[in-house]
């Protein structure tokens, strides 16, 4: 596969080991995990890591290149590797290294279906990111996560077991007229209750499109699970802010409440329910944050996820690909202050600095009154190295550990790895309403 134009370049950015430029004793970022971390299969690749002297390119990359390139030779075209953005900048550069690709969550999620010459994919992500690879994968392509309890906060506040009993009470008052739309970073059983009431998928880059086609529907919509998205999708659509209600907070009330404790009156008038779970890497972003920058001469652009306030006060808001691409093209000598998760910015500060660019961190701000952050996805930092030579040697020698597998509704326990599997008419029923969902999001989008 041929990388995504629009994803990062690193220092370590050539596709093929053979031509590696490394550059000068450049460490690499990624926090090391504990060794009880990781389960029995990969206890001795991390084991080596771990005694590695440094994390320099001069020493991680050969003893990476020891495993990864049997694995290529072994596998040659049929092998995919992926990563998102947000993955830290070391799995970015190496995914990239070893000739894989490196894009938003819908790029990646209609890979094996652009791909269809690959048969085993790899990809070091979050876990709902890879169920969503399977779902739209072809039976003759098997999807692996380098860790299956890499994981996203805001995902885990919506589990089925929390949004089906609103679901359900919704559906008892309001019947066929609810209509769920389900945000990407949902698990599949979310996506699929959004295909069975006639709802769809969306990312943060086309939820504007799918909100309006939903809207033409006529139906009440339910905006599962990203509050801030819901509400910064409707004010860009210009739609009654007061007609959106946004559902207990899951976190402390998970699935015990009803809906009369919200009010039926609100929910009769509602014209869009948002879920109450959010991203904690993006609600750290206030007005005053992008204030700051902005009377100091730097361009704010933020993601969709951020606060209302965040985004209204921005000077640009979209995607994690908008945001990159915004890099990309940003003139020499400009400023630009971004509010979305560290490692992306971390790793667009890299690739900026090349051409005379500077790139901040919108939390950045060592002042009195400003809580200095530049917090990175913890949840999908948990894919590192040692994962990623230690699947790839597995897969070689046909040993992959099971639970690596995503197969459509798998749930996986971030932190203890138990996994929960649909038996075979389960998931095939499943995959049905959730590709429903996905193929009204791909219709919506490229139509």
């Amino acid at each position: 596969m041929t990388p995504d134009p629009s994803s990062p370049n690193h220092p370590l950015e050539a596709p093929t080991p053979s031509g590696i430029s490394l550059a000068p004793r450049v460490p690499i970022c990624q926090s090391d995990l504990p060794l009880d971390w990781y389960q029995e299969e990969f206890k001795p690749y991390a084991e080596e890591y771990l005694a590695l002297p440094d994390r320099t390119p001069e020493t991680v990359l050969p003893w990476l290149d020891s495993y990864v390139e049997p694995a290529l030779n072994h596998f040659g075209d049929s092998l995919l590797l992926l990563a998102h953005y947000y993955m830290g900048g070391e799995i970015v550069k190496l995914v990239e290294r070893y000739g894989g690709g490196v894009s938003d969550s819908y790029v990646l999620a209609l890979q094996a279906r652009r791909n269809p010459e690959k048969k085993i994919i790899v990809e070091s992500a979050v876990h709902f990111m890879a169920e969503t690879v399977a779902l739209l994968a072809r039976d003759d392509q098997r999807v692996f996560i380098t860790n299956p309890k890499a994981g996203c906060t805001m995902e885990m506040l919506a589990k089925d077991h929390m949004v089906l009993p609103a679901v359900d009470q919704l559906q008892e008052r309001y019947g066929e007229d609810l209509l769920v739309i389900a945000y990407m970073n949902t698990a599949g059983r979310i996506k699929a209750i959004a295909g069975s009431t006639g709802g769809a998928v969306c990312t943060s880059s086309n939820a504007h499109k799918v909100v309006a086609w939903a809207r033409k529907q006529n139906k009440k919509i339910l905006f599962v699970p990203d509050q801030h998205l819901g509400r910064n999708t409707a004010w860009k659509l210009g739609m009654d802010l007061d007609k959106l209600v946004t559902l207990p907070d899951p976190k402390s009330r998970g699935a015990a409440w009803t809906l009369e404790e919200v009010g039926l009156e609100s929910l009769d008038q509602a014209e869009m329910l948002l879920w109450g779970s959010a991203c904690g890497v993006h609600t750290i972003f206030n007005a005053g944050q992008v204030r700051w920058w902005q009377e100091r001469g730097w361009q704010t652009l933020v993601h969709p996820e951020s606060p209302l306030e965040v985004v209204q006060a921005a000077d640009g808001v979209g995607s994690t690909k908008y945001l990159w691409n915004a890099v990309a093209e940003a003139p020499k000598g400009a400023k630009i202050a971004i509010g979305t998760e560290g490692h992306f910015v971390r790793n667009a500060r890299v690739e900026a600095a090349r051409r005379g660019v500077e790139v901040k961190h919108l939390a950045e701000i060592s002042e009195p009154g400003f809580s200095h952050a530049g917090c990175g996805c913890a949840t999908m930092s948990r894919n590192d190295p040692p994962h990623l030579a230690g699947l790839l040697d597995l897969l070689r020698r046909g040993e992959a550990p099971d639970l690596c597998e995503v197969l459509a509704g798998d749930v996986v326990d971030e932190v203890t790895g138990s996994r929960d599997r649909m038996d075979a008419a389960e998931r095939d029923q499943l995959t049905r309403d959730a590709q429903l969902s996905l193929e009204r999001m791909i219709e919506i989008t490229e139509s």
